[in-house]
């Protein structure tokens, strides 16, 4: 009887979960886009700066 190919097996399991991710994350940016702006797409640009600017409160 064959030995099983344990690694061969991981292999295939982790494919197929990127392949997955790959078209959840395809869903959630195509309805994104067509229920949003261009300009309102990408919150990620300027999430940092307001932060930067407040003091940090040390006593």
């Amino acid at each position: 009887m064959a030995k099983p190919n344990y690694s061969f097996e991981k292999r295939q399991r982790e494919r197929e979960k990127k392949r997955k991710k790959e078209e959840k994350m395809k869903r959630k940016l195509s309805k994104g886009s067509s229920s949003e702006t261009p300009d309102t797409a990408q919150p990620g640009d300027g999430a940092g700066a307001p932060a930067a600017e407040q003091p940090a409160d040390t006593d």
